[in-house]
């Protein structure tokens, strides 16, 4: 008789009950390693088994309920068992691997039908989740307790008239409903009235401001969406004409230029170039949303609508700051042509800049002017030169000056660079017969002013973290600043402690401003045309 014949009946003829050991000892897997896997080869050749592995590839094909002897149906495709709902969480009986001859162990416990669908079926039929929507382009719709407060504000202003609102009868509902500046009135009336019938009716009003969700959104980014052009990502200088022409027209503090439009939009182009050199920190002309945001401009917007002194907005809208500049631009432009050239800025402060800081102005190195004219500055760059120069200290005064003292720019100040601008300094000294300083004895000031990070090398960072480093740029170009600034006045110095929130270019706007309007009382009684000054326009420090 063939012996691999006789045996592989032999196998064939074991008992599948008796190959599932009920224990093995671990001295006995120790000594036979391969007993485990021998045994499961055993148990796979046999024909039940080949059957019953069968059985379940036809059932998971054909999608029918897969029973798997002494095992709980209800497994996940990842291969890990999920408890039956019946049973609690933790509280599942363990799975018997015992069965006969294919057929589950009876059970007291019966098997929902539901535990014994195919794994497979299970993915087919189940839901996925569903997740709510978290981005909307026109911002998240409105809580309906909001939605119902603003819908009632509005059929109140409208007072259910079907015909709607004209141009002056909608400010009430730019303040109380959209609660922004009532200047913004026209602006978003005209945003409204696309088609310049002259009239807003509810229903339009509803579309735009709740329907479109511009009532859930932050103030600075209904502004942008109100003041910008259709399909634009940014502000510029042109869409603000609109707010400042309103403004001009409306606001108390301002009644004074209705009969000279010439200074209206002198003072209105002034407060826009103020807008763009603090907020515009790219200087490329667009304001975008993020700028418009990080700026503090829907502050002072929403302070020009509620104080009747236009003069105590110092920030952006300050009617006496406007007077300071414009007056120093035309005591400089000699010709009046609206322009100034280098001979004509080399006179500003009483000539205390320095010729070599000039070329490095009037070669656009800190910034491109915008007059189109070769050697000469607009009112535009005007306004850029004196708001640095005035105020050292502000992030984009030290962005304008650091482009001018980086001869090579490279981001890096060096001695040389600095020993540059100085050598003219210290021959003014010489010349006005004062104690020169030597460059050794500035650069050691200047290096513990600043306390830079590398040695040898100033950056912008570096200047942009010391609160003194404005001194700096005077001590480099600017002799009467720093002749000023080594002998300072303690009652100056007081003043500072006592008032921090005002800048340098406040203080600066509120001195010149006093000086001018005693200059012009004194040129009106020398005329004969005194008046008493106003007592409106006292600076608001």
């Amino acid at each position: 008789m063939d012996i691999d014949r006789v045996a592989g009946e032999e196998v064939c003829c074991l008992d599948t009950e008796q190959l599932q050991l009920p224990e093995v000892s671990s001295f006995v897997l120790k000594e036979n390693p391969q007993l485990p896997e021998l045994l499961f080869s055993q148990w796979l050749s046999l024909s039940d088994t080949t059957r019953l592995v069968k059985t379940l590839i036809d059932d998971a094909k054909a999608g029918n309920p897969i029973n798997i002897p002494g095992i709980s149906a209800n497994v996940s495709v990842g291969g890990v068992n999920s408890l039956p709902s019946m049973f609690p969480a933790g509280s599942a009986p363990p799975i018997s691997p015992r069965s006969s001859s294919g057929s589950p162990r009876t059970s007291k416990q019966k098997t929902s039908p539901s535990s014994l669908r195919s794994p497979l079926k299970l993915v087919r039929e189940s839901e996925w989740e569903v997740i709510p929507q978290f981005y909307f382009r026109n911002g998240p719709p409105a809580a309906s307790a909001l939605k119902e407060q603003c819908l009632s504000r509005i059929n109140h202003l409208f007072n259910n008239d079907l015909d709607g609102l004209l141009l002056d009868e909608f400010k009430p509902v730019t303040k109380i409903v959209c609660k922004l500046p009532s200047f913004f009135s026209d602006v978003l009336f005209r945003k409204i009235d696309v088609d310049c019938t002259g009239m807003v009716t509810r229903d339009a009003f509803v579309k735009y401001w709740v329907n479109s969700n511009m009532l859930t959104l932050d103030t600075a980014t209904q502004v942008f969406n109100i003041l910008k052009q259709p399909d634009c990502r940014y502000l510029s200088q042109s869409d603000f004409k609109p707010i400042l022409r309103e403004l001009l027209a409306t606001h108390s503090g301002l009644e004074f230029l209705q009969n000279t439009p010439e200074f209206q939009e002198r003072y209105a182009e002034t407060v826009i170039y103020r807008i763009f050199y603090y907020i515009n920190r790219s200087g490329n002309g667009h304001l975008t949303l993020r700028e418009l945001k990080r700026g503090n401009l829907i502050a002072a917007m929403q302070h020009a609508d509620e104080e009747e002194d236009i003069n105590k907005v110092i920030r952006y809208f300050s009617y006496e700051h406007f007077y300071v500049i414009y007056c120093k631009f035309w005591e400089l432009d000699t010709d009046h042509d609206f322009f100034i050239d280098k001979e004509n800025l080399i006179r500003y402060g009483n000539h205390a800049l320095t010729y070599r800081i000039l070329d490095r102005i009037f070669s656009q190195v800190p910034r491109k002017f915008k007059s189109n004219v070769e050697g000469k500055m607009c009112y535009e760059d005007f306004v850029y030169f004196m708001l640095s120069e005035e105020d050292k200290s502000s992030q984009p005064s030290l962005e304008y000056w650091f482009k001018c003292l980086d001869l090579d720019g490279n981001g890096v100040l060096t001695p040389n660079e600095l020993q540059y601008f100085y050598e003219e300094q210290l021959h003014r000294m010489e010349c006005m017969a004062q104690e020169p300083v030597l460059f050794e004895d500035i650069l050691c000031q200047i290096v513990d002013m600043i306390a830079p990070e590398r040695e040898g090398c100033i950056t912008l960072s570096d200047l942009k973290g010391c609160k003194l480093s404005g001194n700096v740029f005077n001590i480099l170009f600017n002799l009467n600043k720093f002749v000023a600034f080594e002998s300072r006045d303690p009652f100056l110095i007081r003043q500072e402690r006592e008032e921090p929130t005002l800048t340098e270019w406040d203080r600066f706007a509120h001195r010149e401003y006093i000086r001018l309007s005693m200059e012009e009382d004194v040129e009106d009684v020398s005329n004969g045309s005194a008046e008493v000054w106003d007592e409106s326009f006292e600076a608001p420090f």
